[in-house]
């Protein structure tokens, strides 16, 4: 009986052949779990060592790029403000300064006096040439296609005609004595300045001329005061004869005609000869002439 079981197979209860025939496949994910949980311990042990246990490694330093120490920094509270007084006066035209100052000097008139007083001195370089842009602007103010000596043309240039003459009566007495000390920029004050008045158009009506005959008469009083205050000092009338200032007041005198015949007497009684004649004109000979015999002027 037990031969007979022993050579049958053996045959596995119906409820455990069902279940053994539903079960699937064993699955592998614990293991791998597993393995990498054993991974991950390991790897935060290495990284929780200390430096100290592994002499071999050396700990790692981050580089940093040096701060410059003057580097500038940005204004954290900008906000709209004005121009401040420096800045202000850069992106100001001449012009406009000059009449900031002015009507600031109107209003107070203690900064006027603190400005005259701290002013540079003007210079004759300077002082002709604002002469000079005067006559530029009466230029410009003729009327194109008409008569510049009609009573329209005056008309037209009156105003830089007045503001020309005004600029020539202010600017003289600066340089005259006893302000100006220096013969040579009395002299060449006067000469550019009577060159001005020499430049004052001329109308047909005789009224609109009585500017010019009045700048005549009073460039002619500055020459004679310069001349007699050097007469006075007694050792500028040999400045006077080698600067040829004697030949420039001659040939204002004929440009002007005869205009400043007072103040070639003048000059004739204090100096009594003049320069040599070279290179002057015939007219200025014949003066020179008169002024040396003593028949020069009435």
């Amino acid at each position: 009986m037990n031969d007979i079981i022993a050579s049958q197979p053996f045959a596995a209860p119906p409820h455990l052949l069902s279940n053994n025939n539903r079960r699937s496949p064993p699955r592998s994910f614990p293991n791998n779990a597993m393995s990498g949980r054993k991974r991950k311990v390991e790897g935060e042990e290495e990284m929780s060592a200390s430096p100290s246990s592994s002499p071999s490694m050396a700990p790692r330093t981050i580089s940093q790029a040096p701060i410059p120490r003057h580097t500038k920094r940005m204004r954290t509270n900008l906000h709209g403000r004005p121009l401040d007084l420096p800045r202000l006066l850069e992106t100001l035209s001449p012009q406009d300064l000059r009449n900031l100052v002015r009507s600031i000097c109107d209003r107070h008139p203690e900064i006027g006096a603190e400005v005259v007083s701290t002013a540079p001195k003007p210079t004759v370089a300077s002082t002709l040439e604002v002469l000079s842009n005067y006559h530029k602007a009466l230029d410009k103010s003729f009327p194109y296609g008409n008569d510049s000596r009609s009573e329209y043309a005056y008309n037209r240039v009156r105003q830089p005609l007045l503001e020309l003459v005004d600029a020539i009566k202010d600017f003289t007495p600066h340089f005259l004595p006893p302000n100006e000390t220096q013969i040579p920029n009395m002299f060449t004050y006067l000469d550019g300045a009577t060159e001005a008045v020499h430049s004052i158009p001329e109308f047909s009506h005789y009224q609109h001329n009585r500017h010019k005959q009045e700048m005549y008469e009073e460039m002619a009083k500055a020459w004679m005061l310069v001349i007699r205050d050097i007469a006075r000092q007694g050792g500028g009338i040999r400045l006077l004869q080698l600067d040829g200032w004697d030949r420039t007041l001659l040939r204002h005198n004929e440009k002007s005609g005869g205009r400043f015949q007072e103040v070639l007497n003048e000059l004739r009684a204090h100096v009594g000869w003049m320069a040599g004649n070279a290179g002057c004109s015939q007219g200025e000979e014949s003066i020179r002439d008169q002024l040396r015999n003593g028949t020069f002027g009435p």
